[in-house]
């Protein structure tokens, strides 16, 4: 049997109230059965479906405050 090349493991960070970290590059498989792709250093991917260019997050999940007028 040829010897494998070793492969690193991904490292994958999770973070309090946002997105989850992902070295790149990555091949993600959405739910419909296409995918994407992003040759990135490091992808941010939404974990709370408010990202308008979901899979990838757009801070979306940030909390919103109103201007104070002055």
């Amino acid at each position: 049997m040829p010897d494998r090349p070793v492969r690193q493991p991904r490292r994958v960070t999770l973070t309090k109230d946002g997105p989850m970290l992902v070295e790149g590059p990555v091949e993600v498989v959405l739910d419909d059965g296409s995918s994407v792709v992003s040759d990135r250093f490091t992808v941010a991917l939404c974990v709370c479906h408010r990202s308008r260019s979901f899979p990838w997050c757009d801070t979306s999940h940030r909390g919103r405050t109103k201007r104070r007028s002055v």
